[in-house]
């Protein structure tokens, strides 16, 4: 399997559309490894060379899931191919905040009524983030900024996309992010760094006590 084939055999299946790709749906023979590696800058390397048809990426990066051992594959309805991810497959670029979609009422409910007498209603921002596949991803719900470790050794958030794929924020945005932090300090004495979104704190960094103290 090559990335060409991949396109040939899908054709506008992978790209047409903002439904995608039933992958998880898919289970066909694996066929082996495909000389393909996802860089931590975002970079797709096909046999070291980068790849730099946008429209090829973007659709290879529709038929990506990672696997319950770890690993990750590309996958049509008839082969599945193990590529390598040196960190996460995707970078969150970019962010904006939106608010989020009130409680549903009651047929003939007032809000007020919803939320009984003395109560208001609380209305919590909702920041989505974008990927550089152009995937949006709300912070709300379980779907949440997580802390993990880089190649590098560096502990950086991460947030879950789809079928087991992850984006890490560009650094880009995760200094833009962290410009604006809030500070929470913990009963350790290590303070935490983030910002809220959907009615929970997403984390950007952590600092122990004895890291305060210098």
């Amino acid at each position: 399997m090559n990335p060409a084939a991949i396109l040939t055999q899908l054709g506008d299946k992978a790209t047409s559309g903002k439904t995608l790709p039933p992958v998880d749906q898919w289970h066909p023979a694996h066929c082996g490894e495909m000389d393909l590696v996802i860089r931590a800058d975002g970079r797709w390397m096909h046999e070291g060379t980068p790849i730099g048809r946008a429209r090829l990426v973007h659709m290879l990066s529709r038929v990506m899931r990672r696997e319950s051992d770890g690993s990750y594959c590309l996958v049509t309805p008839v082969e599945k191919a193990t590529i390598q991810v040196e960190d996460r497959p995707f970078l969150a670029v970019d962010c904006s905040r939106v608010e989020s979609d009130p409680a549903p009422t009651e047929p003939g409910q007032t809000e007020f009524e919803q939320t009984g007498p003395g109560q208001t209603e609380l209305q919590h921002d909702v920041w989505q983030l974008v990927t550089d596949q152009g995937d949006v991803v709300r912070l709300e719900g379980e779907t949440c900024l997580t802390l993990s470790e880089t190649p590098d050794g560096l502990w950086l958030p991460e947030v879950p996309v789809r079928f087991g794929l992850a984006a890490r924020l560009h650094r880009n945005l995760y200094y833009r992010l962290l410009e604006s932090a809030e500070t929470h300090e913990q009963e350790d004495g290590s303070l935490r760094l983030g910002f809220m979104s959907g009615g929970r704190f997403q984390i950007l960094g952590q600092l122990a006590a004895d890291e305060l103290e210098v």
